[in-house]
């Protein structure tokens, strides 16, 4: 068991309180197997149970609790008490922090805690060892403890330094004056001085326990003050604590002061009057200390303590000797007076219990002044008189003076208000005391101890007046000894304050005034306040008609007093003044005559302030509500309140009202009056509300239209006060009409925006507040809510007009939505049926002539879309609308109603989900979110998206109306796409695009579509409708169906007469269904293409003038535009996916009509305006996009399936013919038509005519047929076609359109590879001020870079590197910063095609020009945080996952699905192939940027493309066929290294180059191999010349081991190498030692000397010091 002592003393308190945890679970171990230790560890158990960590205590007393049941535990102590007392003992007596703990291991700190921590817990183990042993027990301790007790270190521990040590001492004393009192008498001579002359000991910690002693000692030992000199020793120091008010101890020290004076002798308090004048003044100086009067707590106790001692005091000195009366006129006089006038200026005091203790005290008084049988009623009456008499003094002494302290004052009201009130609950008021008793130590019984301890003081709340009788006062009910001489003090306080208010007008006294007589309302006090004089003059000037006046002093009070204060006063005084009318109402004899007193209050034109005062009291109070509720209901109030009412809303409604400051008092006099009072009782007649509500209403509504003004908000947020306190707070308000069209005037204002209301957001916040609070009344009080002429009938048809009628913008609509679904909370929270709701839903839905209607209005801008895409086939009629380009500045209407009709209902399957009820279903919910799906289709359909409609679609987004969301509500609306399909049925158009997007979306097929149309037969007659949904939902028919489908069309197409070949069910409808058929993957037979084929042929042999070859478009019919554009695809469509098979003939028409049709679409570039003609050259050019994708591939691949001949006519003839028409027309279109934004832009056209353009030949573009352009100073050496070309074409990356930058750029990309070649190193710059000379890239392409960099600057300049710059699809910013990646993607182009020497030349230009810097600047913006794709899962760790460097960046004149990813994609396309051809520059940028920069740039190129790039490296020297003469070169990918071998003759070298993990950033390292016949020094210089090619030369490695070997060749030639540099090939520009010295022969490189002569300031040889020249 030695572990469990050694862990109960360890200086961790967590080893403590686990050993105690595990010695409880050995405990349950070994039960009873523990009674042979038990003696041991007793000791140490106790302490442990003391322990100053309470976790540990709890432990061990739990652990103990585990070994023995509470019956058991005092054996189980009387077992081992020996024991326990030896180790007590022990650790008490000989124990010091060296014994206890090793000085060699443990701290000094340490060794002291535990030492102080085992002395104390040592002590109250003896304390606790005293409780827990039985009572018979206790006296076979004594001897131990006097061996322990004589000893002059136990009584040392009352002294210590350490409070916890002292605090456990005096428990240890209080235990033992319980337990051995016989010992403790013994030691008094050492125990009564270590106890009593402690008593100043102001520890929070130890003044507990010690008090407990100092009442233990004086209760045990009667002759303590035997050992101890009371009045120099004890008695100063217990005057010094008091003094100081207990030092911040007074809860504590004071409820022991009474047993204390209580137990001491007659001899310590002589002279009496002497000592408890001491004792009670030294009392009262501690309460006025700062620090008893900061605190509530201490602050009652010490004056609960001073009333306890004071009332003790009196009773036993209650005698009539002359001593005793001494002593009893010093209490009263000097110091419970004094304490008064304390409590009077000390507004702390007045809030604690002095005021109550007084009262009771009082009461006692009288109690045996009025018991004749009392021997000190005599004495007591003496008492009373003098306190009365001298707390008279006192009060006046407060009051007459003129700066009349505000608090005293409030003081004594206060003291006189309790002291009236005649019903005192004693039990309710007294403090809570009550004496406590030692604590029970483990069941033993112990001797009561008399100490006291002060709990929650309960501080009663002031009393209310509620009196009935108006002639009798509150006090009547008080014993005549203290009615009278307070009723005399009431009256000489008001006579005085009255002459303060007359004289000095002072407020202090008028409140002071107003408390007095509220308290004592009575006719007495009135009287008192009129002096003679003036009461002469009142009787004479009272007319004989108000008998009141003449017998009430309190109404002539009001007539000759109150009045003109009234008058007078400041609001500050109001409220004083109205309860002394309040007062004077109550000395009225009935309701009668206080109606006619306040009736008449209106003739004296009062401030409505006043009269708001008095209603507010009313409403505040029932009793003052009694006396005043004839008037409130009377004519005279009402009509007033109206004329009020009609007064504040006219005011309101001024353009520059004037401002009032009764204003404010009187709206809210208004919003009182209309509220309740009671049991839903109107606080005034309801025909007065009724009638103010109508004005509140017709100010509101006159508000609407005059709130452009911006100055009628005041009164607005006054109305709306005003309401919200109505609906509120009145049941059934809402059953006035004139309140419904209020609540609606509201609703309006909170439902349109604020830039319509022009209102501020707080005031809109307040009117939401009101409307909702009238909503819901509204709901509660009635079931018949939704009437003709009610508020929600009306609101519905508001909001439908609303969304319907009105010119909405997106903000607009945002605010009447949520109002809506606001209104429908509200509706809910009421009815969770949710009827009401489906109700007003159905009162704001369209009827299906209102939905045509906004079908009609919608532009037509959506549907050019589609047709140009070919997903829509329009008939002629349609061409002229179509043109036509309508601005849309406001959301329509259209969308407007699907958005707020889906988000309702929407909101509302929410709310019954909320509930977990089963949704209701109905009809008009399909009919709406078939509306929104339209709606939406029109959006997406639109090809320049206006910003509002982008502003609206954000907005059904953050609403959550989306597809997804209509996918989650699928099976609520089961009928959805039987009412879309019968829309695109009867009407086609865009409710076919909306049915194919809603199968697509929501992956419904043929089994949902077959019930809906039936059969194939019943699409025909074909008419606009049904050609529109065969051609969007041909792809969802089944195979079979597909089959009839394409066989019926064949059947009609062959059978059509000449006359319907343009017609819907003619040659025009049966083309386009097959084109769809076609172009969504149906399988048909080459047979039937074939026939089809020919039947077109033979119209062009038989009706050659429906062909549109070589014609004016302008002067063409619509009809004929439309079928030879479906003929057109047909075409298309025919050679792109069955291009086998076709015979000679068939080429020859489809190559003759391309050129033809295209002849006709470059003759009409103007009226490319015409939708129909875009279409029409949309065609024409995917045509011969087809037949070109055609040649390039189908041809190539399997030339022996093409008729003989057919390759040598496309190249000699067709091809040349084309694409002579294309690059001039691609010009002419951007020439005309410059404004992407504007009316009849053909984005289409350019995007199919860049299509085709793609397959333009190199040498076609190189032979154009442009006209000539060209460039003053404009330097070039390339020929005048290719100048031309580019100068044409380049500029054309900065066109605004998506669809020309591309094709642009893929017409450039074809010749930058050939344009190196027309450069040389004779036509680089070297000017004397440069430093090397320079090659600039095409002068066209770099002045087209110039102008991008300062937009880019612009656009990307606010931007922090590494930060990504959000670009917008399609936006200016989007087109510039394609631009700027797409030009520098053809000069890294250009760049990389250049041979070495000129790549140098270029790379300088760059550099000098920091082209390159402002590229990787600028692709640090854009290039994304995290280039990985989107939707990738990381499933096993081995997987890499995709980035944007990893996948092939495709750029296709098409824009792609993922448009927003383009920039990015592009931008990490452009950083890698300028890493991976130019790695210098970008290495010398890299390593000069900042710190910050610097490190973004290296763990992003480490991260994401340094592997890549090192692994294709590798692997390009691993699959490199060049080959090398005496020298082999070797890659080893896992490792990053190359290792090259160079042998000649006796010469054997090998080189091991080590790519860095942030390649190509960081340096690559060139280590040494094996090395035979190569001196020291030339194996450094070729090791430094390696390095020095691989770091700064822009080119792979194999690049660099090439120009190596060379430098080397040339060395083993006899190539001397350069004494400057050395070595045989500049590093730069790969020259080799040409500039010779006259004098010592030797050469050096002309770039190297220069550097010489300009750094050394020299011309002079480097090696031989003589003059170069």
């Amino acid at each position: 068991m030695e572990p469990v002592n050694y862990g109960a003393r360890d200086t961790d308190r967590r080893v403590r309180e686990a050993t105690q945890q595990a010695f409880e679970q050995l405990i349950l171990k070994v039960k009873k197997n523990l009674a042979p230790c038990l003696k041991s560890i007793m000791g140490y158990w106790l302490i442990s149970q003391c322990d100053t960590y309470l976790p540990a205590a709890s432990a061990a007393k739990v652990a103990f609790q585990a070994a023995f049941p509470t019956n058991k535990q005092p054996e189980a102590l009387k077992f081992c008490k020996e024991d326990v007392l030896n180790v007590l003992q022990d650790h008490l007596l000989k124990d010091t922090p060296e014994t206890l703990s090793d000085p060699q291991t443990v701290p000094e700190e340490e060794r002291e805690a535990k030492y102080l921590r085992v002395v104390t817990c040592s002590l109250l183990a003896l304390k606790k060892l005293l409780y827990m042993l039985p009572a018979s027990e206790s006296s076979t301790l004594e001897e131990k403890v006097q061996l322990l007790i004589s000893q002059n270190k136990f009584w040392k521990y009352s002294k210590h330094k350490t409070a916890q040590v002292r605090a456990a001492f005096y428990e240890l004393i209080s235990a033992l004056c319980q337990h051995l009192p016989r010992t403790m008498k013994s030691e008094a001579a050492r125990v009564c001085p270590a106890v009593l002359l402690s008593i100043d000991d102001s520890d929070a910690v130890v003044c507990p326990p010690l008090w407990e002693a100092v009442l233990y000692i004086l209760s045990t030992i009667e002759d303590c003050w035997n050992y101890v000199n009371a009045k120099k020793g004890v008695l100063p120091k217990l005057w010094t604590v008091l003094k100081e008010g207990g030092r911040g101890l007074a809860v504590v020290i004071h409820p022991n002061l009474l047993p204390f004076i209580s137990k001491l002798p007659q001899e310590i308090i002589e002279p009496k009057a002497e000592f408890f004048n001491t004792f009670f003044k030294s009392m009262i100086l501690g309460l006025s200390s700062g620090r008893a009067l900061m605190s509530h707590s201490e602050c009652s106790a010490i004056i609960a303590a001073t009333m306890e001692c004071l009332q003790y005091t009196l009773l036993q000195n209650s005698g009539e000797k002359e001593e005793e009366t001494k002593v009893q006129q010093m209490l009263v006089n000097d110091h419970f007076l004094q304490l008064m006038d304390l409590m009077l200026k000390s507004p702390a005091v007045q809030n604690g219990i002095l005021f109550h203790q007084t009262a009771l005290m009082l009461a006692s008084w009288e109690k045996r002044v009025d018991n004749v049988d009392d021997s000190t009623a005599e004495t007591f009456g003496r008492l009373l008189n003098d306190f009365w008499g001298g707390f008279a003094q006192l009060c006046v002494h407060h009051v007459d003076v003129t700066d009349a302290n505000e608090k005293s004052l409030a003081g004594i009201s206060g003291l006189l208000n309790i002291l009236r009130k005649p019903d005192i609950q004693l039990d309710s008021i007294k403090k809570n005391t009550k004496i406590r008793f030692a604590e029970v130590e483990e069941g033993v019984d112990c001797v009561k101890q008399m100490s006291f301890e002060a709990h929650n003081e309960y501080i009663p709340e002031m009393p209310t007046i509620a009196a009935s009788d108006p002639g009798t006062t509150s006090t009547a009910q008080l014993s005549h000894r203290r009615r009278q001489p307070l009723e005399d003090l009431v009256c000489r306080l008001a006579e005085l304050s009255v002459v303060y208010v007359n004289e000095q007008n002072s407020s202090r006294h008028l409140r002071f005034l107003s408390e007095l007589t509220s308290a004592f309302p009575s006719r007495e006090v009135f009287h008192v306040l009129l002096d003679c004089e003036l009461k002469k003059n009142m009787l004479n000037s009272v007319s004989s008609t108000d008998p009141t006046a003449v017998e009430n002093p309190a109404v002539q009070f009001l007539n000759h007093k109150l009045l003109g204060w009234l008058k007078e006063g400041t609001k500050a005084d109001t409220h004083f003044l109205v309860d002394i009318l309040y007062s004077i109402l109550h000395c009225c004899h009935n309701n009668k005559e206080r109606k006619n007193i306040l009736d008449r209050l209106f003739e004296a034109e009062l401030n409505w302030t006043i009269f708001l005062c008095i209603i507010e009291k009313a409403h505040a109070e029932p009793a003052k509500y009694c006396q005043v509720s004839d008037w409130l209901k009377g004519e005279v109030l009402g009509e007033q309140l109206v004329l009020l009412a009609d007064e504040l809303c006219f005011i309101g409604l001024e353009q520059n009202p004037a401002p009032h400051k009764c204003h404010s008092d009187s709206w809210t006099l208004l919003s009182l009056v209309l509220s309740q009072h009671g049991k839903n009782e109107a606080l005034i007649g309801e025909v007065y509300v009724e009638r103010i509500i109508d004005k509140l209403h017709a100010a509101l509504s006159k508000a609407k239209d005059l709130s452009e003004s911006g100055s009628i908000e005041p009164s607005v947020s006054f109305i709306c006060d005003v309401a919200s306190s109505f609906f509120s707070s009145v049941k059934g308000c809402l059953l006035m009409s004139s309140a419904e069209d209020l609540l609606l005037t509201i609703f309006q204002l909170c439902a349109q925006s604020p830039e319509s209301t022009h209102l501020s957001d707080t005031l809109l916040n307040k009117l939401h507040l009101t409307w909702q609070a009238g909503v819901s009344s509204l709901l509660n009080q009635h079931a018949n809510v939704f009437k003709a002429e009610g508020f929600l009938y009306r609101s519905a048809h508001w909001v439908k007009k609303q969304i319907q009628n009105s010119s909405l913008d997106v903000k607009s609509l945002r605010v009447l939505m949520t109002a809506v679904c606001v209104l429908l909370d509200s509706m809910y929270a009421t009815d969770e049926q949710s009827q009401l709701i489906t109700v007003y839903i159905e009162c704001i839905v369209p009827s299906d002539s209102e939905w045509e209607r906004m079908h009609q209005s919608l532009p037509l801008q959506p549907l050019k879309k589609p047709i140009l895409n070919g997903k829509l086939s329009v008939s002629p009629e349609y061409a002229d609308m179509l043109a036509k380009q309508c601005s849309v500045e406001r959301v329509p209407s259209h969308l407007c109603t699907a958005a707020l009709l889906c988000y309702v209902i929407l909101h509302k399957l929410e709310l019954e989900a909320a509930k977990q009820k089963e949704r209701s279903t109905f009809s008009i919910g399909n009919v709406v979110f078939s509306e929104l799906l339209y709606a939406l289709q029109w959006c997406e359909e639109l090809e320049h998206t206006p910003a509002v409609i982008l502003e609206y679609c954000g907005m059904l987004q953050e609403m959550e109306i989306t597809y997804e969301t209509f996918r989650k509500e699928n099976d609520t609306f089961t009928s959805l796409l039987e009412i879309l399909y019968n829309r695109s049925s009867t009407h086609g158009s865009l409710w076919s695009l909306t049915l194919a997007a809603f199968i697509e979306r929501f992956q419904h097929g043929t089994p949902e579509l077959k019930p809906l149309y039936g059969s194939i037969d019943g699409f025909f007659p074909l008419n606009e409708a049904k050609l529109h949904t065969l051609q969007n939902i041909s792809a969802f028919l089944l195979t079979d169906e597909k089959e009839e489908l394409v066989a019926q069309c064949t059947a009609r197409l062959m059978t059509c007469l000449a006359t319907h070949f343009c017609n819907i069910d003619g040659g025009f409808g049966y083309l386009a269904v097959l084109n769809s058929c076609l172009n969504t993957g149906s399988t048909i037979c080459q047979e039937i293409l074939r026939e089809i084929l020919h039947t077109i042929t033979s119209w062009r042999e038989d009706h050659e003038n429906i062909f549109l070859f070589n014609c004016n478009l302008q002067d063409s019919e619509p009809w004929l535009l439309g079928v030879n554009t479906e003929m057109i695809r047909f075409l298309s469509l025919l050679i792109s996916l069955f291009p086998s098979g076709m015979i000679d003939s068939d080429m020859d028409f489809i190559l003759c009509s391309m050129v033809s049709w295209m002849e006709t679409a470059c003759d009409n570039v103007l009226p490319l305006r015409s939708p129909l003609v875009q279409l029409f050259a949309c065609m024409s050019c995917d045509l011969v996009s087809s037949v070109s994708a055609f040649f390039h591939s189908v041809a190539k691949d399997v030339p022996e399936m093409l008729p003989p001949n057919l390759m040598t006519e496309w190249k000699e003839f067709f091809e040349e013919g084309i694409h002579g028409l294309l690059l001039p027309l691609f010009v002419n279109v951007t020439d005309n038509y410059r404004d992407p934004c504007g009316p009849g832009f053909p984005a289409s056209v350019l995007t199919s005519l860049g299509k085709a353009l793609v397959y333009i030949p190199l040498d076609k573009l190189s032979n154009n047929n442009l006209f000539p352009m060209f460039i003053t100073g404009q330097k070039t050496h390339l020929p005048d076609k290719l100048q031309t070309l580019l100068n044409t074409i380049a500029p054309l990356l900065l066109f605004r359109a998506r669809p020309v930058q591309v094709t642009a750029f893929c017409i450039l990309n074809k010749i930058m590879q050939e344009l190196p070649k027309f450069d040389s190193e004779d036509s680089a710059v070297d000017d004397d001020e440069v430093e090397e000379p320079v090659l600039s890239p095409p002068a066209a392409v770099m002045s087209i870079l110039e102008t991008l960099e300062d937009l880019l600057e612009n656009i990307l300049g606010s931007v922090l590197v590494g930060e990504f710059a959000v670009i917008h699809p399609l936006s200016e910013e989007y087109c510039c910063v394609l631009a700027y990646l797409l030009t520098w993607k053809l000069l890294l182009t250009f760049f990389k095609a250049a041979p070495s020497q000129l790549r140098v030349l270029y790379s300088q230009y760059l550099r000098r020009s920091k082209s390159l810097h402002k590229l990787l600047y600028h692709l640090f913006r854009l290039m994304p945080e995290s280039p990985v794709l989107p939707g990738q899962t990381a499933e096993s760790g081995n997987k890499e996952l995709k980035t944007l460097f990893s996948e092939e960046f495709q750029l296709s004149i098409k824009e792609p699905e993922n448009l927003s990813m383009e920039i990015p994609h592009l931008a990490c396309c452009v950083y890698y192939t300028a890493l991976m051809d130019l790695p210098a520059m970008v290495r010398l940028w890299w390593s000069n940027l900042d710190k910050r920069t610097f490190g973004i740039v290296d763990k992003f190129t480490g991260k994401y493309v340094s592997n890549k790039l090192s692994s294709q490296e590798i692997s390009s020297v691993q699959t490199s066929t060049q080959t090398f003469t005496n020298m082999t070169v070797k890659a080893r990918l896992t490792t990053r290294e190359v290792i090259a071998t160079y042998s000649v003759d006796d010469v054997f070298i090998e080189l091991c180059i080590q790519l860095p993990q942030n390649y190509p950033l960081g340096s690559i390292t060139v280590e040494s191999g094996k090395r035979v016949g190569v001196s020291v020094q030339q194996w450094r210089n070729w090791m430094l010349q390696l390095n020095t090619y691989l770091t700064h030369q822009n080119g792979s490695i194999m690049e660099g081991l090439c120009l190596w070997k060379n430098n080397v060749d040339k060395r083993f030639e006899g190539v001397e190498d350069c004494m400057i540099c050395f070595s045989v090939i500049h590093g730069s520009n790969y020259s080799l030692p040409k500039k010779g010295c006259k004098t010592c022969k030797k050469k050096f490189h002309s770039a190297c000397l220069y550097k010489w002569f300009t750094s050394s300031n020299k011309s002079t040889c480097p090696l031989c010091r003589e003059t170069f020249f």
